[in-house]
């Protein structure tokens, strides 16, 4: 058998794939909905690439109080680098959207593209992650989180406490998950 080729495919997936065989059971309104917070998630994945590309460049937008804009626009004026990956360890790291350690000021910035209520926590780990990698005491920095949605800024000063507490955590479980993956 000459099976044909579809090498324009490779690397993709589609929605109604086998491996995501849930569809089947499906009616035409969990159909559509379904297609339309896939189409929602990848238009917030081209966001983010364009923010980035913006900021990379130095490029602002106009200034409106547009979520994109308002987020592109900070980042260029605060000189902060876009999508930056905060490692602790295999286990547990993760990318910024936008960061900036200046004059002992850390500065973290979320672009949320969805309409679903978001939450400082992931801004929090990022925090945690950028002192463990970097060996800094939260107690002797200050912090600035934000996060951009639906047209607004949502800005958080952590506490220092809330910090520590998440680098124990990511340090513990970490040690745990590497004792568990020896024992395997």
């Amino acid at each position: 058998m000459n099976f044909k080729s579809h090498s324009h495919l490779e690397g993709k997936h589609a929605f109604l794939s086998a491996s995501k065989y849930h569809w089947i059971n499906y009616d035409e309104d969990k159909l559509v909905a379904t297609f339309k917070n896939h189409s929602a998630t990848m238009r917030g994945i081209k966001l983010h690439s364009l923010a980035c590309e913006c900021i990379k460049l130095g490029v602002k937008l106009p200034k409106t109080k547009s979520t994109l804009n308002l987020y592109v626009n900070d980042a260029i004026g605060f000189k902060m680098i876009p999508e930056q990956i905060l490692y602790y360890s295999e286990n547990c790291f993760g990318t910024a959207d936008t960061i900036s350690f200046k004059q002992n000021m850390l500065r973290i910035h979320d672009l949320k593209t969805g309409v679903s209520l978001s939450s400082m926590r992931q801004l929090e780990i990022y925090t945690a992650l950028f002192c463990l990698e970097y060996k800094t005491n939260p107690n002797d920095i200050d912090i600035e989180l934000r996060l951009y949605q639906s047209d607004k800024i949502l800005m958080l000063t952590p506490q220092k406490e809330d910090i520590l507490y998440i680098m124990e955590k990511i340090v513990s479980f970490d040690k745990q998950l590497e004792k568990m993956k020896m024992e395997e």
